[in-house]
């Protein structure tokens, strides 16, 4: 019998960039990356003006910060929307800082006008403990690479992707539909957010993408998978490449990018 395999990861590298793209005048998108917390994030604001930019940069400065304050957190932590026990630590403090975030952003909503109507989509990925985490609210992604195969980690919280899912619209119809851009969960301060959590085993040479809807709109996952494969050590060329496929490709939106890649130190 074949023994199971031990994947061991001591260190991740990371690179990001974003960019406004060839036709939006303000760059609405956020990231983080924080190899020393484990924690990387994107943000795809929404709400034009200035609203977006900050609803974005108001969920990737929140969840960062409670990441950073959460790092020696245990069940005894006094957990802001209490422990939920079918989640490990980790779990419960990536969930909740997106939870935090929303709650946030609620108040910035209240405290001033201009902002009425903004919303932040957020992909985030924590390195725990036992495993990798993955959280997502809205249409950006994570997408997974392994063995020069790529495989899309969550799904999108878009009406195309709904009208996929069922039936009524290819994956090419949906890509040129006017609504496209329309998204069924985002961080509004609108009540409590459903955040879905994905735990991912990962091994040496394995790679993750972070990404805002600014490239898979326009760029084909297949063409995202062959870029995700080149410059074994050189992520920033990664991220160049992705940006620059991006916006040959029109660049209709602002597009962000962020590889890691998980290595043995």
């Amino acid at each position: 019998m074949r023994e199971p395999e031990t994947f061991v990861v001591t260190s991740v590298s990371a690179a990001g960039l974003t960019h406004p793209g060839k036709r939006r005048q303000k760059n609405e998108d956020s990231y983080c990356a924080r190899p020393d917390l484990g924690l990387f994030v994107v943000a795809d604001g929404m709400g034009g003006h200035a609203a977006g930019e900050v609803a974005s940069r108001v969920a990737v400065e929140t969840i960062e910060q409670f990441i950073s304050e959460t790092r020696a957190a245990d069940e005894n932590f006094t957990w802001p929307f209490g422990l939920e026990p079918n989640l490990d630590i980790d779990g419960n403090r990536l969930k909740t800082a997106v939870k935090i975030a929303n709650r946030r952003i609620a108040t910035r909503v209240a405290g001033e006008r201009d902002l009425q109507g903004m919303a932040t989509t957020v992909v985030a990925v924590l390195i725990g403990r036992r495993s990798v985490i993955v959280a997502h609210v809205g249409d950006s992604r994570v997408y997974h690479w392994r063995d020069d195969r790529m495989t899309r980690l969550t799904r999108d919280h878009s009406w195309v992707e709904e009208q996929v899912e069922a039936g009524a619209l290819t994956p090419i119809e949906a890509r040129d539909h006017p609504w496209r851009n329309l998204v069924t969960r985002a961080l509004s301060g609108g009540g409590e957010v459903e955040i879905d959590l994905t735990a991912l085993e990962v091994k040496p040479g394995d790679r993750l993408l972070l990404c805002s809807d600014g490239l898979f709109s326009v760029v084909p996952d297949e063409a995202i998978g062959e870029t995700l494969g080149r410059h074994a050590d050189d992520l920033q060329s990664i991220c160049s490449d992705l940006v620059d496929a991006a916006n040959r490709a029109g660049g209709p939106d602002n597009v962000t990018v962020l590889v890691l890649r998980f290595d043995v130190a």
